[in-house]
């Protein structure tokens, strides 16, 4: 069986990051010999690297490109030249690389004749059964979270109604001026919360639009905070839906059937049961609460239900599995979030989002804030 082989920086990459436990801002190379995880450092990383990782030993990148460097011609003491030199001193043949592997790396890797494959559904599938360990570290960051979420309320309770719009000591409260109270609240907590929504009326109604400009009266809010904590690289991923002033009946009934939508969808998770059940079972029960998904007009944008019900959480915020049509057979282990929305300009969007970890009968929740979403 091939050895695995990584290049890339644990900072942006989930794999690394997993494989090393280690932050580093600059790409490197790291790999498996038999049951020994090895990396190579700079002079930059390479105390803080024995200090601090997990790998069990760490090579010097610059003892190894002046090796490199005496042993070939051209671009030997580059990338491809060092691990191309590191495997033949370890008696590494071939490597196994992720997806996400550099191709023009490889091409040159390949040229200095190392052959290598490309590991089919991922580098580390076991990433996707978190441990109690793990389970903890997306609780602290489901808390980090819900301090975004609070902080939000907060300044929403406090704002006042003029002449429809929001406002707060005396000026306009904007998206963006929401977005930084979450965004402190998650620092101060310990987490980067990056790309926040705090989207309201029917820019809302495009899932994954942040939101911009000012917030109005008796319209839907949604409010989706997914940081990474910064001690240990995992996610929360929460959201919940808000209204300052007086809802409309049609509002009313969207929310309310959004949570009841995610408590079917939450009563149904357990290993053995599929992500496309689950889906499914959320589909139906809009179907039959009478929201239609539609597009609007030719070529026009979705309407109704359109994503997934919920998607994996741990290192990266979306990972395996998926609560959706194509949805795969739950484990024990696996964290999910579970998100159902309906999306209807005019009325406005809404959507709640929990965090499960997928235990034998059922889930354990990892998330927790109220549902509380009319505010005076």
């Amino acid at each position: 069986m091939p050895e695995k082989l990584l290049y890339a920086a644990p900072e942006t990459d989930a794999d690394l990051l997993y494989f090393g436990r280690f932050f580093a801002p600059d790409p490197f190379f790291a790999f498996t010999s038999g049951r020994r995880k090895v990396a190579i450092l700079t002079a930059l990383e390479i105390g803080r690297g024995r200090r601090d990782s997990g790998f069990d030993e760490i090579l010097s990148l610059e003892e190894w490109r002046a090796k490199a460097a005496k042993k070939g011609k051209n671009d030997a003491a580059g990338p491809a030249g060092v691990i191309t030199a590191v495997a033949r001193e370890f008696g590494i043949r071939t490597f196994e690389v992720g997806p996400a592997f550099p191709l023009g790396l490889a091409r040159r890797i390949e040229a200095l004749g190392i052959p290598l494959t490309v590991a089919e559904g991922g580098l580390f599938p076991e990433r996707e059964k978190k441990t109690r360990e793990e389970a903890e570290a997306i609780r602290r960051g489901n808390a980090c979270s819900a301090a975004g979420i609070r902080a939000a309320e907060q300044l929403l309770r406090k704002a006042t109604i003029r002449r429809g719009r929001l406002y707060y000591q005396n000026r306009y409260l904007t998206s963006e001026r929401l977005k930084e109270e979450i965004e402190i609240a998650c620092l101060r907590k310990g987490a980067v919360s990056s790309h926040t929504i705090a989207a309201g009326g029917d820019q809302a109604c495009d899932p994954h639009a942040t939101g911009t400009g000012v917030l109005r009266a008796n319209e839907l809010i949604i409010v989706d905070v997914f940081p990474r904590v910064t001690a240990t690289g995992y996610h929360g991923d929460m959201t919940r839906t808000f209204l300052k002033g007086t809802p409309s009946d049609a509002q009313r009934q969207l929310v309310e059937t959004v949570r009841e939508a995610q408590k079917l969808a939450l009563g149904k998770i357990k290993a053995g049961v599929t992500g496309n059940t689950v889906h499914a079972a959320v589909v139906e029960f809009f179907r039959k609460s009478g929201y239609e998904t539609r597009s609007s007009g030719a070529g026009g944008n979705p309407e109704g239900f359109f994503h997934g019900t919920g998607h994996g959480l741990g290192l990266e915020v979306h990972e395996a599995p998926r609560l959706s049509p194509r949805g795969p057979r739950l484990k024990v282990g696996q964290v999910v979030t579970v998100e159902p929305g309906l999306y209807y300009p005019g009325v406005g969007g809404a959507r709640i989002e929990d965090v499960v970890w997928v235990t034998r009968d059922g889930g354990e929740l990892l998330s927790s804030y109220p549902y509380r979403w009319q505010l005076a």
